[in-house]
């Protein structure tokens, strides 16, 4: 094996007189001296008082043609064979090559298989009928290939490969990415299907009580309606039993004791009539029979829990944010982009193609070009204004007058004092149960929805059909002083 030293003195033969580094694709010019193809056409091409047929060699100062360059192969096969020694004088002789199965020096490579091989391997069965041969042999003939393809082409090839590899990389850094991104909407996912069923379990366990409780109740009424018919029932059976006595006894007596008062005796036998009561009065009949009524809030609720967690694990939370670029500067925007209020003050605000100039608006920084997505807008007009949200496309009109209708991009409601309007191709005012604080806006984008619920009580408020061809973004306005809006999902 090749000393360090002996190997560093290889390397200073093979040097170029100009980098003074090894040769890279050595050639030879008209002296004889070698150097590096690159090193050679760069001092060609370096400008200065001598002309092509002037130029001197670097090391010798005789006088070449730029186009004599001659490529030395050999040459170039001997500072591979240096290369590769002075990798082994650096391993050292514990790092060579041996077999991992047998611990032998590997010497031979068998073709068919193409696998290299050690002296042990080499007289196994498997390979004794393949062609095998010594590693620089079986080298030979590729490495004298890659020398002779044109240079150009071996960078051609380097540049498509490294392009592959790129484009791997960044395959697995955007799937990675998607990944990380499935992830967390798995473990939103699972903490949704927890928050709801700890709801729904407390919701059911103040249900079971109140239901008990009513029970209980009717429990313990119809014990005391029991008590009082029991007691009304005993009193009777007294007084008919002491009139039948009375009458027995007064029919055993003597014909004078018989006949005294016996008129008397006779009208009460006669006239005493068994007064019915009833076990059960009508009206805790009826609260009986009522009472499955009390069950509706769990079966309403019911049917909103699973509403609500269908669509919860259908719709993606949106976490978006409104992007200071294009609000309009009468609108204050948090420092954490989740509210916007309105103010008479205009804000001094750079002027951008992607600002509202008229329309009080602002949009969220992240729109959508795929899925389904949901986000609250929590709406606060204790002093009056409007505000309104929706979802608009991305190529909505920013300067001069917006008009709010679907034919412009906008797909929105309108939130006021007192009424609710759907800005459609006609406005239409909107009658809802409960005065609207929280608006859940949903898009389903590919079926083209864009839908608006109280966030509340999950009553639906209105749907847009659309057909969505570019990004759409969350879209929010606001007019009226103190007038506000924060999001959430």
């Amino acid at each position: 094996m090749a000393s360090a030293a002996s190997v560093t003195n290889l390397v200073d033969e093979v040097n170029c007189p100009i980098c003074q580094g090894t040769l890279r694709e050595p050639v030879t010019i008209d002296c004889g001296h070698n150097f590096c193809r690159g090193c050679l056409t760069r001092y060609c091409e370096i400008p200065g008082s001598e002309s092509e047929e002037s130029l001197t060699c670097p090391l010798c100062k005789e006088p070449f043609r730029p186009g004599s360059f001659r490529p030395n192969w050999q040459l170039a096969n001997v500072v591979e064979n240096i290369e590769r020694l002075k990798l082994v004088a650096m391993l050292g002789p514990e790092e060579e090559d041996v077999c991992q199965e047998h611990g032998e020096k590997v010497y031979f490579f068998c073709e068919d298989d193409e696998a290299q091989l050690c002296v042990v391997c080499r007289e196994a069965g498997e390979h004794r009928v393949h062609t095998v041969r010594f590693l620089e042999d079986a080298a030979g003939p590729y490495r004298h290939f890659m020398l002779l393809l044109p240079q150009e082409q071996i960078q051609k090839c380097l540049r498509n490969l490294r392009k592959e590899r790129e484009e791997i990389q960044e395959i697995q850094s955007r799937e990675n990415k998607r990944i990380q991104v499935l992830l967390t909407q798995v473990a939103t996912k699972r903490q949704q299907v927890i928050s709801e069923f700890a709801h729904l379990s407390q919701f059911l366990e103040e249900q079971q009580s109140i239901l008990l409780e009513q029970l209980e109740r009717l429990d313990g009424d119809i014990l005391k309606q029991q008590e009082e018919f029991d007691s009304l029932v005993a009193g009777e059976i007294c007084r008919f039993s002491a009139l039948i006595e009375e009458l027995e006894e007064k029919s055993e007596r003597p014909a004078k004791e018989l006949l005294t008062d016996i008129r008397s005796t006779l009208i009460r036998c006669e006239t005493r009539k068994c007064r019915k009561p009833e076990a059960v009065s009508p009206e805790l009949g009826q609260r009986i029979r009522n009472f499955p009524q009390q069950a509706l809030p769990l079966q309403k609720e019911m049917k909103m829990f699973l509403e609500k967690l269908c669509f919860e694990l259908d719709y993606e939370p949106a976490h978006i944010s409104l992007d200071p670029q294009t609000s309009h500067p009468k609108l204050l925007l948090s420092e954490d982009h989740q509210r916007a209020q309105f103010s008479y003050k205009w804000q001094n605000s750079p002027e951008s193609p992607q600002r509202f100039d008229r329309a009080t608006c602002v949009l969220a920084h992240s729109g959508f070009t795929g899925g389904r997505h949901t986000w609250v807008v929590s709406v606060d007009l204790a002093h009056g204004g409007s505000c309104t949200v929706g979802v608009v496309s991305e190529d909505v009109r920013r300067k001069g007058e917006l008009r709010l209708r679907p034919e412009e991009g906008v797909w929105a409601l309108r939130l006021a004092w007192g009424f609710v309007s759907a800005l459609a191709s006609f406005p239409a005012r909107l009658a809802l149960e409960e005065q609207l604080r929280q608006v859940r806006v949903s898009l389903d984008y590919e079926v083209g929805w864009v839908t608006f619920a109280n966030a509340v009580t999950h009553e639906h408020i209105y749907t847009f059909t659309a057909s969505f061809t570019g990004k759409v973004f969350p879209f929010f306005g606001l007019w009226g002083r103190g007038s506000s809006f924060s999001l959430s999902y």
